[in-house]
């Protein structure tokens, strides 16, 4: 028995994408941008791009990646595919989490990237090294929720040891405890 009716499951289901969705956009934006820091040789592009990054960063991308994390774990508490009971929900969860984590240790960085830019304009090769970073850095959260979506299309089989037993309880007859 699922702890939502079909409309709370569309619901979480449709909130899930959206950000979800939304997160993969604003990543995609922030690699934009961070390909245009590096690359321009307008001092003002440069110095806009850095800035907008740390601006798009805290108010869009980590609001995102945090409301991913929580429509997904929601969404997979109230379906039968739980949070641990199939291998493909699971590495969804361990590439979320993570993710998350990471962005927002990551944004210190770009906090500091993006004051020197405010400040002076990072020109030539300052702080080289930290706008190649970005670059990379950007590019592998792509990867990263690319993989999650491929996952959720291709959902591919394998439950989790938890998964089988819960799955031989239900036929059965017994009810699984916890998810």
């Amino acid at each position: 028995m699922n702890p939502f009716s079909p409309r709370q499951r569309k619901l979480a289901l449709a909130a899930h994408i959206t950000v979800s969705v939304g997160w993969l956009g604003a990543a995609a934006v922030f690699l934009a941008l961070a390909v245009a820091g590096l690359t321009s040789r307008q001092p003002g592009a440069v110095q806009g791009a850095y800035v907008t990054m740390k601006l798009v960063g805290w108010y869009v991308i980590v609001p995102l990646g945090i409301a991913s994390l929580v429509t997904g774990v929601v969404q997979s508490l109230g379906t039968t595919w739980g949070l641990v009971r199939h291998y493909w929900v699971l590495a969804k969860l361990l590439i979320t989490a993570p993710a998350t984590g990471l962005l927002v240790v990551h944004m210190g960085p770009i906090g500091q990237l993006a004051d020197v830019a405010a400040r002076t304009g990072p020109t030539g090769t300052e702080l080289q090294g930290l706008r190649a970073q970005m670059i990379v850095d950007a590019s592998a959260a792509l990867l990263a929720l690319l993989t999650a979506v491929v996952l959720s299309v291709f959902k591919p089989r394998g439950a989790t040891g938890y998964g089988r037993r819960a799955a031989a309880r239900a036929r059965a007859g017994t009810q699984p405890t916890g998810n």
